[in-house]
């Protein structure tokens, strides 16, 4: 399992973007396959990113050439780059390991509004 937590979240803009970070405790960090997930307000979380070891990505069609996940394993970190952000972005995002989840953190809180 990891741990994780998650920051840079906040306000912005649409068409802006924001950084996200995630900070993994546990062992074997690369043998995790992490994934970024988000839960909007009445919604149910669902995951829009996903890395394995190796770094190979996909992602939802919804965030599909805006968002770039990447993960530095050195440093048991996971980040999600988000550009041309919409309204539609606005949720609390989330990481964990998808073939080993572990407890979800706190998550961070992403609103995009003018």
């Amino acid at each position: 399992q990891v741990q994780v937590v998650e920051s840079g979240g906040g306000l912005v803009q649409p068409g802006g973007s924001l950084r996200l970070s995630c900070a993994a405790s546990g062992s074997s960090f690369m043998l995790h396959v992490m994934g970024w997930y988000r839960q909007a307000p009445g919604m149910q979380r669902v995951r829009v990113a996903r890395i394995t070891g190796y770094g190979v990505k996909s992602y939802a069609d919804s965030v599909k050439g805006r968002f770039n996940i990447s993960r530095d394993n050195a440093k048991n970190m996971v980040y999600l780059q988000m550009t041309s952000l919409k309204p539609e972005d606005t949720a609390v995002y989330y990481c964990n390991s998808v073939n080993r989840p572990g407890p979800w953190g706190q998550g961070t809180q992403v609103i995009v509004s003018s």
